[in-house]
């Protein structure tokens, strides 16, 4: 795995979630991990300039919070001007693994999505996870396999995810038989699958996986198969993606509906 870790910082809850979650992932590779806040100057004639003070206690409580979670991890903390989005992509290039919260201070009540999650998950130069602020499970990492060139990234993640987590892989696949050509049968689907991890098994041989074809619509089968994961690896796009879409539809709705912190691999990354 990677020697860094960035994780957006913003004071709220979900952000503390974040921080936790981004320490453990530095922890697990042996990684730095950078806490960042980042924040736009008011402008205009109303606005005085801002004491920065409160902003870097707030990126410097974030990190002593990581070293209490993860006493052995190298931790730094930046400020940086700009907005959210912006810095955080320019951050994930010289990241191996970029750590958001699921929702932020400015998300409004009832949104289950802030929009930054979204957007550093379109954007991102390296895998993106998105963390929610309930507890970490202690089921599998779930692996949406839909046999894409774009999937490729995400299985291999998924794979040294698993190995540094120590947790059993369910590569799942869905697929809809009223949908399928005529003579087509599961053993299709079942081919697709294992040709998508063919060869993963002999680079790492102490992951279990466990292969399974659910018939259904694909959001809503690996919405249900993340209630019992520690973990959802997901391609930022795949198969039936737009020319030009960034993220696909069933990479946003696991971001709002999973039961659990989802990562989101870009092909291109």
């Amino acid at each position: 795995m990677g020697s860094l870790v960035v994780v957006g910082v913003d004071g709220s809850s979900s952000s503390h979630a974040a921080v936790v979650q981004a320490a453990r992932e530095a922890e697990r590779r042996g990684a730095r991990l950078r806490v960042v806040h980042a924040f736009s100057w008011p402008v205009g004639p109303m606005y005085a300039p801002l004491d920065p003070s409160p902003l870097n206690t707030l990126a410097h409580d974030a990190a002593q919070d990581a070293r209490r979670v993860a006493p052995g991890v190298e931790v730094e903390d930046a400020v940086l001007i700009g907005g959210v989005v912006s810095v955080l992509v320019a951050e994930s290039r010289a990241a191996d693994l970029l750590v958001v919260g699921r929702r932020g201070v400015g998300g409004f009540v009832g949104m289950l999505l802030g929009s930054t999650a979204v957007s550093l998950a379109a954007h991102s130069h390296c895998p993106v996870l998105v963390v929610r602020e309930e507890p970490d499970g202690a089921g599998p990492v779930v692996l949406a396999v839909d046999g894409s060139a774009q999937g490729e990234k995400a299985v291999d993640f998924a794979f040294a995810e698993a190995e540094v987590r120590r947790a059993e892989i369910v590569a799942v696949h869905a697929w809809l038989p009223d949908h399928a050509p005529a003579g087509t049968g599961a053993e299709g689907p079942e081919r697709l699958l294992s040709q998508a991890l063919a060869g993963r098994a002999e680079r790492h041989p102490d992951v279990t996986v466990r292969q399974e074809v659910l018939s259904g619509e694909t959001r809503e089968v690996l919405i249900e198969a993340s209630r019992n994961a520690q973990l959802m690896v997901v391609g930022a796009r795949g198969r039936g993606g737009f020319s030009g879409m960034l993220l696909g539809s069933v990479s946003q709705a696991l971001l709002h509906h999973a039961h659990c912190p989802v990562a989101v691999v870009r092909g291109g990354v």
